[in-house]
């Protein structure tokens, strides 16, 4: 479904990422863990059409989509939940479900997503930024399938959130996969990883280091938390 081949990319003469080739099938979730610095929300953004110094190509459901603007890549179906989830916070819960244009393939109705997060259908009237960091990213999260995007970009969803609430990201989703939804996740967090995603890469240095599905990621746990320096 997203295929990444060869992407450089670099910050004035800093090189960050050095021929970086990776691919997520369709109804796959792939995690891309590394220590800070090593270039995995850069990586996002190259795919996304949001860094400007880049090369190599980036192929979305065989389509090369590697010269196209990030808003054509969205109305393409591939959707960006970024780290710092944009959400509108003078925008009640609804008006950011509804606000972004319905352009992918796929969308999810307004009453599905309700269903699937109910916590937002209950404070549909309360303002973005007077949610909770968990209710912020499930908005985040559920803004990008409503959209019809079917490849997920989302970077480190977990991050400082509640177990509880982690727990219920990963229950979304494994709900999205069901649904034939691609994800690409960054997440710092192994163990959560290992629960939603099928296969893994990890990042150092702006290159893979290692490719693994999900039971050899098990298996070398200690190695990559090594590499993670936790």
């Amino acid at each position: 479904m997203l295929e990444i081949k060869g992407v450089s990319a670099q910050y004035g003469e800093a090189r960050v990422l050095h021929e970086v080739s990776l691919r997520v099938g369709e109804g796959e979730v792939v995690t891309l863990v590394g220590r800070n610095g090593a270039g995995k929300t850069t990586l996002l953004r190259c795919a996304m059409g949001l860094h400007p110094h880049t090369t190599g190509t980036v192929r979305l459901a065989g389509q090369d989509i590697t010269g196209s603007p990030a808003h054509r890549r969205a109305r393409l179906g591939l959707g960006f939940v970024p780290d710092d989830r944009g959400i509108y916070a003078g925008l009640t819960v609804e008006e950011n479900l509804t606000l972004p244009p319905v352009k992918g393939p796929s969308p999810w109705p307004l009453t599905r997503v309700y269903d699937t997060f109910p916590v937002l259908a209950a404070r549909r009237r309360a303002p973005g930024g007077k949610l909770s960091g968990g209710e912020q990213q499930m908005l985040a999260l559920a803004r990008v399938l409503r959209t019809g995007a079917r490849v997920l970009l989302c970077d480190e969803p977990t991050e400082g959130l509640a177990p509880v609430v982690v727990q219920r990201i990963g229950d979304i989703l494994r709900e999205a996969k069901e649904h034939g939804v691609s994800v690409l996740l960054i997440e710092q967090n192994l163990r959560f990883a290992t629960t939603v995603a099928d296969r893994h890469y990890l990042l150092a240095q702006g290159r893979i280091a290692l490719s693994l599905d999900n039971a050899s990621a098990r298996e070398r746990e200690h190695e990559i938390l090594t590499h993670l320096g936790l």
